[in-house]
């Protein structure tokens, strides 16, 4: 039989059956794959590749990624010591007195934590899948539309059975490789707010022991000085959050607008397909973590990370000063900062992670001018002023405020001597609105200027006259 002589229902079959959750026959796919031009095919590879193509349907993608994490995390198999666990706690209690000099935020409703690399992975997942949820939606959209466009006509009845089939493949794939990241990264946290985003609850602080060692790795500062500065860091940030209640999902908001954006370079993803070895991942987990399956950024998206990044270097500006602070007891506090700078500045450990969940490479280059901004506040006008910009969202500093504090300083000055703050366009707009000034579509008209798009007074309805113009018959008695 020749290749045109093939019943293209045999292979819309085999697709059926597969997709059913029937055994599929390695031969007979081999035979369909040549009969549609593609090169021979080992029955045993391709038997064990769909053995593992229909085991990525069984259940949710996002429950295998978290196994393949919780593997890598716990694969050295170290847990924490009692020692260790009370050494930490020490730490904390410490941490808290000093914080209780350098800031008037107040101190967390429950215990620090010490949390083992799994642990970290099982807390931090609901967050990373928030994220991570419209970049696996866009990859199985393409891989449907790629499946679309490339099988041949008499197949393409078959294809929208199909579809369910590739989103479920193109989630698993990336909920997969992203379990691999995931894992990684637990090898190099050493607390919560080590990432720069909010992965733990709001108010709650962690640090992971096994990762501690690693941190001050070259420093030849002890290791109590390291865990002492990363427990007043820890705690600066889980206080800030728990303080600002909006400021997490304020973060997480700023991700999405971003993450929204993300689509899947559809190209970039067949020619990977027409590659890809299904013995070897490699390649595969290679795109997904280096972002070559995601296009260049759009115009929308680089605003949203500019926003995002601004908003970072905020947070981490006052955490540094705040820690700087606290911290001036420690022989040994300044080259801390310095490192914990350094390691925020080249990327920190979720570079990885969230340039392989929507191309984020997420760097506060401006925390050093947000770091100057804070200190500039907080000899201006003090510590309780300045973490009252925390209170609510509008009153937090702004990219302008980064550039030149000068403004922001002022006007924190003017109310500290009682003197009402010089008023904004939106003061005076809400000024002429609470004046009874109706504003148009346009621009609003000034006080004692004449609206020309008003109607005029034989144009209103009756219901909406002055009782003057009403007629006689019409007035109320």
């Amino acid at each position: 039989m020749t290749d045109d002589d093939r019943d293209p229902s045999d292979f819309e079959e085999m697709l059926r059956r597969m997709m059913s959750g029937g055994q599929v026959d390695p031969e007979a796919l081999r035979d369909a794959l040549s009969g549609m031009g593609g090169m021979p095919i080992d029955p045993a590879q391709m038997s064990g590749f769909m053995s593992q193509l229909q085991g990525m349907f069984g259940g949710d993608p996002w429950q295998s990624a978290r196994q393949q994490a919780l593997h890598i995390a716990n694969r050295d198999g170290l847990g924490i010591a009692d020692g260790s666990r009370a050494s930490l706690a020490d730490a904390f209690g410490l941490a808290d007195l000093w914080l209780g000099e350098a800031t008037t935020i107040s101190e967390l409703a429950g215990a620090p934590q010490a949390m083992t690399r799994g642990e970290w992975v099982e807390k931090t997942l609901p967050v990373w899948k928030e994220i991570a949820d419209p970049v696996s939606t866009s990859i199985a959209d393409a891989l449907t539309d790629a499946l679309e466009t490339q099988v041949p006509p008499e197949m393409q009845s078959m294809v929208q059975g199909a579809g369910q089939l590739m989103r479920g493949l193109g989630g698993s794939l990336f909920a997969a490789q992203f379990g691999q990241v995931l894992g990684r990264l637990s090898l190099e946290v050493v607390s919560g707010g080590d990432v720069g985003i909010p992965v733990l609850p709001a108010g709650t602080a962690a640090v992971i022991p096994q990762n501690i060692a690693d941190f001050g790795e070259g420093l030849e500062i002890p290791e109590d000085q390291i865990t002492l500065y990363l427990a007043v860091r820890e705690l600066a940030y889980a206080r800030l959050y728990r303080h600002a209640k909006w400021l997490h999902l304020h973060v997480l908001s700023q991700i999405t607008d971003f993450a929204r954006g993300v689509t899947v370079d559809i190209e970039a993803l067949e020619g990977l397909a027409s590659r890809l070895d299904p013995t070897d991942p490699e390649e595969l987990r290679a795109a997904i973590e280096g972002g070559a399956l995601l296009p260049a950024q759009t115009e929308t998206q680089r605003e949203a990370l500019a926003r995002l990044e601004n908003l970072i270097a905020t947070i981490d500006g006052w955490v540094d000063v705040v820690t700087e602070e606290a911290t001036s007891r420690l022989p040994d506090g300044g080259r801390l900062a310095e490192a914990a700078r350094r390691r925020r500045a080249v990327g920190g450990p979720a570079e990885d992670a969230l340039g392989a969940l929507v191309g984020l490479k997420l760097r506060p280059r401006r925390l050093r001018e947000a770091s100057a901004m804070w200190r500039a506040v907080t000899d201006a006008v003090g510590i309780a002023a300045r973490d009252a910009l925390w209170d609510y969202p509008d009153l937090m500093p702004l990219a302008s405020d980064i550039d030149d504090p000068s403004a922001l300083i002022a006007r924190l000055e003017a109310l500290q001597r009682g003197e009402a703050p010089e008023a904004d366009e939106f003061d005076e707009a809400l000024a002429r609105l609470l004046d009874g000034e109706v504003f148009g579509q346009g621009d609003a008209p000034a006080h004692g200027d004449r609206d020309d798009t008003a109607p005029d007074e034989g144009d209103r309805p009756e219901g909406d006259r002055p009782e003057g113009d009403r007629p006689e018959g019409d007035r109320p008695v």
